[in-house]
């Protein structure tokens, strides 16, 4: 009896799972969310939350203020890699501190500007939506972290 209703479960579930899947952009297809970004992120926001007119009058306010600290936050580590990358001889010991200095502060600008966008958000958008941003900004900030671990060489 308990192997027929874990079986009943896992179907249930693997079907709730597929239907999930097919119903939007599959979880794990990070290539399309890379060219969906690159194409119009605003635009691929707009269509993934679905907002209402009232909604999206307290979102994009709250939208632009975090991208203008990521963007800053992306310039300062920008800066850190120009660095590295530019540096044709070997790095010094302070150097190397100054460098990984950078790269946390720019983490950290980071950090700050996405609890205070997400704070906002709980309070501007029901937390269903919220939530899903959230999660659309963690992944697109995933693929980017990915590229530009790729791109920066170890230090040497």
């Amino acid at each position: 009896m308990k192997r027929h209703l874990a079986a009943v479960l896992f179907m249930a579930v693997a079907m709730t799972t597929t239907s999930a899947w097919a119903q939007g952009q599959p979880a794990n297809d990070m290539q399309a969310l890379r060219a969906a970004v690159k194409a119009d992120k605003r635009a691929l926001v707009t269509k993934t939350l679905d907002l209402t007119p009232a909604e999206a009058a307290k979102f994009w306010p709250i939208y632009d203020a975090y991208q203008r600290k990521v963007d800053t936050s992306n310039r300062e580590t920008a800066l850190a890699v120009e660095q590295l990358v530019g540096n044709d001889k070997p790095l010094s010991d302070a150097f190397a501190k100054n460098l990984a200095n950078q790269m946390l502060v720019a983490d950290e600008t980071e950090i700050k500007a996405r609890r205070t966008m997400q704070s906002k958000l709980m309070r501007a958008l029901p937390p269903k939506k919220a939530a899903r941003f959230l999660q659309l900004e963690g992944k697109i900030r995933a693929f980017q972290d990915y590229d530009l671990a790729v791109a920066i060489p170890l230090v040497k």
